[in-house]
């Protein structure tokens, strides 16, 4: 489809989550431990497993653990959160309550450190470290700001994503890597010709933004509200609009994609690379479709099909567009007219929000035509216009499916159009199951050896003088199978 403009009237897949435990059995108060590390692959994307290096014994120990119950261990991975849990037996279930009465009394898992009672009865404690399915910038100490906290959570908060999660904080969502069938079919009601499906792959998982950033989001960053609905009684959590391409990459470094994936310093992204360390970005074409898809396979992400090109009632569950709120375009307009408070309508199934309608979204792709079978698709070489998608709050539902492929000049800062980010996961390693050799082997604190066997990391206990009775034999052995022990 040609680029439009003038009015610019233009499966569910499990997260790869990585888990890893520690275990220790506490007899008489007496340090008589044996730990090991379990790393694999929970899930599979689409047929496509993901790769990374392969999990060194070191990436997660137990570095020290005393009579009073102190624990502390190293830090697996930035993108994980920390919990310790309890057994009776290393095969049964695990808890994160008391073991009897003193139980877990505080944790500080920021200093990889947690303090837990220490049983009379003999009890087994072991650390896990769970790679987030969520990952937040703390964006409130604003425009002047040096630094933006980044942390990470595996379940949506308590509360649900309130207003400083729309406002202050950017959250984003883990989407696993894995393969989707990208286009439309051709009896795909409001079809163009530019949208031939085609098989892709995506190597690599990475996060995305739950909402489109939002108008605070962006003051918080940039010191500056761009945006044309702007009344300031409604516009924080309002996505924010009239933004370019340009503006949000920049108009030197940042318009070289794909020859590079290089920022300005001043541009949002210049600005919040800086303030994280990561490399945030817009997300490519593929990245968008993949995650906004969620598995499904019919114009809407509900897993419906249109019987409107003007008005659907399936649309109107899903996102702002002309005929549920978008045609009263006032600009000191409420969120019942033009664009919707972010989170307004019905997620995907990765927990996704309005991705069809409120706003388009910008890709960092030029537009050009789809290749044939691919992995990790950048888009044209060169081009004139950049893609944006998923729709506006000016458009019917045909211009909303998930297929459309709008496009227009980099340099466009419209009303219309805003957008989301993303992060490529850092790697992460996946543990071999394959009988092995000893591996390594790694002293922590005189007290413990690791060595790897059988594809599993064991730290057993070696004799010490105020126990002579310690014994390897007391622990879990190294033949046991992976999925005995998953009771996470």
């Amino acid at each position: 489809m040609p680029h439009i403009c003038g009015n610019l009237r233009w499966r569910v897949l499990r997260n790869v989550a990585i888990k890893s435990g520690l275990v220790m059995k506490i007899e008489n108060r007496q340090v008589m431990m044996k730990s090991r590390i379990w790393l694999l692959v929970l899930a599979m994307a689409g047929g496509v497993m993901y790769t990374g290096r392969l999990t060194q014994a070191a990436d997660l120990v137990i570095k020290s653990f005393d009579i009073t119950g102190q624990l502390t261990f190293s830090e697996f991975t930035t993108a994980t959160v920390y919990r310790v849990e309890w057994a009776n037996a290393p095969t049964g279930v695990w808890y994160t309550g008391s073991p009897g009465v003193t139980g877990i009394v505080a944790r500080d898992y920021s200093q990889n450190m947690a303090t837990v009672g220490v049983s009379e009865a003999s009890c087994f404690y072991r650390v896990v470290a769970e790679i987030a399915d969520y990952m937040m910038i703390d964006l409130s100490a604003g425009p002047s700001a040096t630094n933006y906290p980044v942390s990470y959570l595996t379940t949506v908060p308590a509360g649900g994503w309130t207003e400083e999660y729309k406002t202050t904080k950017l959250v984003f969502r883990r989407i696993p890597a894995g393969t989707f069938t990208m286009g439309s079919p051709t009896n795909e009601l409001g079809r163009y010709d530019d949208e031939t499906q085609h098989q892709v792959t995506l190597k690599q998982p990475f996060y995305i933004c739950v909402f489109d950033v939002t108008q605070k989001q962006w003051e918080r960053v940039m010191g500056t509200w761009p945006s044309w609905f702007n009344n300031t009684s409604y516009r924080d959590s309002r996505p924010v609009e009239q933004v370019s391409y340009n503006d949000i990459r920049g108009a030197s470094a940042g318009t070289n994609w794909p020859a590079n994936g290089n920022v300005d310093v001043d541009s949002f992204m210049g600005r919040l690379r800086a303030r994280t360390g990561k490399t945030f970005d817009l997300p490519t074409e593929s990245q968008w479709e993949y995650a906004g898809r969620a598995g499904t396979t019919t114009a809407l992400n509900s897993g419906y099909n249109l019987t409107n090109t003007n008005s659907d009632a399936h649309m109107s569950e899903v996102g702002r567009y002309w005929y549920n709120g978008g045609s009263n375009y006032e600009q000191s307009v409420d969120t019942s007219g033009a664009t919707a408070q972010v989170g307004s309508y019905l997620p995907n199934q990765w927990g996704l929000y309005d991705i069809h309608g409120n706003v388009l979204e910008w890709c960092l792709d030029w537009y050009g035509s789809y290749p044939g079978t691919v992995s990790d698709p950048q888009g044209a070489t060169s081009g004139s216009y950049r893609v944006f998608r998923g729709g506006s709050w000016s458009y019917g539902t045909d211009f909303c499916r998930l297929a459309f492929r709008p496009n227009y000049y980099p340099d466009t800062a419209d009303r219309q159009i805003g957008f989301r980010t993303v992060l490529l996961t850092e790697t992460v390693g996946i543990a071999s199951r394959q009988a092995t050799s000893v591996a390594g082997m790694k002293n922590l604190n005189n007290k413990t050896k690791c060595c790897m066997k059988n594809g599993l990391v064991i730290i057993a206990a070696t004799k010490q003088a105020s126990d002579s009775s310690a014994s390897a034999d007391t622990a879990v052995g190294p033949g046991m199978p992976v999925e005995d022990n998953l009771s996470f």
